[in-house]
C-alpha cells in the first residue's frame, strides 16, 4: 500500500458523447446529494466503543429521526479526520446510520486532521505503524465484531436491515475481512482504490470469498490497475457476482478530497469519478441493505 501512495478505438465519435454522459451523471449525483443533505437533518456524535483491545474513538452519524440500515466506514491510512467525517455525514443524509471509527485507536488518536499536505515518504515512519496496528492478524476481525455490535445496539439502526461497509485504500481489504467475519449481518461491501486486496500470501483478503455473503463492489484506480493488472481478474474469479470497475482517469486515492497530490503536482482527488463512485455505492446499498 505504501507504494500506492508513492506512485502514482472504440468508435471515436462515441467518445465525446460518453464523456458528456459521464459528466452529466456526476452532476446529477451532486445535485441529488445536495438535495438529500438539505432535506435530512443529520446528528453527529463522538462515541467510544469498547473492543477486546481497548477503547476506540469514533464518529456516529444518523438522521435525526427514525431507524435506518447501519453502515461501517473504514478510513484510509490517514484515519478518522474531517474528510472522513464528511463522508459519514453525507451518507447519513441519504438515510443511513453510519459509524466511522479511528482504526488506529490501539496506538494513536487524531493522527491527521488534513492529509493534503502529508508527504507519505517523509511520514512513512509514522504511518506504517498505524496501519500495522489494525492489519495485525485478528485485529480487524475483532474490531469488526465490536463496531457492528455497537451499531446494532443503537436505536437509530434498524436491525431488520443488513449492515453495509465501505473502505478506502487500506480500508478496502478491511471491508472483506468484515464481511467474512460477520457474514450473516453484512449485506453489502464496497472497496474504493483498495490496496492489497489480492496478494500472494495465504491470508490474502480475496481468499475470504467462500465466507462472504455480501453483495460487493470494487472500484479500482487506473494507477493501481497498472501496477497490478491481474488483480481485477483474480477478484472476478473469487467474486463472480461482484461489480468490478477500473476508473480509467483515476489515481489511487481519487475518492477522498484531502488526498495528497500526485508526484507531478496534479490533484489526486477526481470529483467526477468520485461522484460516479458515490453513485455506485448508493445503488449497492439501496439494493442490498433491504
Amino acid at each position: 500500500m505504501a507504494d500506492d501512495y508513492k506512485n502514482q478505438k472504440d468508435n471515436d465519435e462515441l467518445l465525446p458523447r460518453r464523456g458528456f454522459v459521464a459528466l452529466s451523471m456526476a452532476a446529477g449525483l451532486a445535485v441529488s446529494a445536495v438535495s438529500a443533505e438539505a432535506a435530512v437533518e443529520v446528528v453527529e456524535t463522538n462515541v467510544d466503543i469498547k473492543t477486546p483491545d481497548g477503547t476506540c474513538d469514533a464518529a456516529f452519524f444518523h438522521p435525526k429521526s427514525g431507524s435506518h440500515a447501519g453502515v461501517l466506514v473504514w478510513p484510509d491510512a490517514f484515519g478518522l479526520r474531517p474528510s472522513l467525517r464528511a463522508i459519514g455525514k453525507r451518507l447519513a443524509a441519504e438515510g443511513y446510520s453510519v459509524l466511522v471509527p479511528n482504526p488506529f485507536y490501539r496506538v494513536a488518536k487524531d493522527s491527521f486532521t488534513d492529509a493534503s499536505t502529508v508527504n507519505f515518504a517523509a511520514e512513512r515512519g509514522k504511518i506504517m505503524p498505524l496501519m500495522a496496528s489494525v492489519n495485525a492478524a485478528g485485529n480487524a476481525e475483532k474490531d469488526a465484531v465490536a463496531y457492528i455490535a455497537f451499531l446494532d445496539a443503537q436505536k437509530q439502526v434498524d436491525k431488520k436491515k443488513k449492515i453495509g461497509t465501505q473502505g478506502y485504500c487500506m480500508g478496502g481489504p478491511l471491508v472483506l475481512r468484515t464481511a467474512a467475519t460477520v457474514p450473516d449481518r453484512v449485506g453489502a461491501g464496497a472497496s474504493f482504490h483498495g490496496g492489497g486486496l489480492v496478494t500472494a500470501n495465504p491470508d490474502s483478503p480475496h481468499l475470504l470469498a467462500p465466507k462472504i455473503k455480501a453483495q460487493l463492489y470494487f472500484g479500482i484506480a487506473s494507477s493501481d490497475d497498472k501496477q497490478q493488472p491481474d488483480a481485477k481478474d483474480k477478484l472476478k474469479v473469487a467474486f463472480p457476482a461482484a461489480k468490478i470497475e477500473v476508473y480509467g482517469d483515476a489515481m489511487h486515492g481519487w475518492c477522498i478530497p484531502d488526498m495528497p497530490p500526485q508526484a507531478n503536482g496534479m490533484p489526486t482527488y477526481n470529483k467526477p469519478d468520485a461522484e460516479r463512485a458515490w453513485g455506485e455505492l448508493l445503488v449497492l446499498y439501496k439494493k442490498a441493505l433491504a
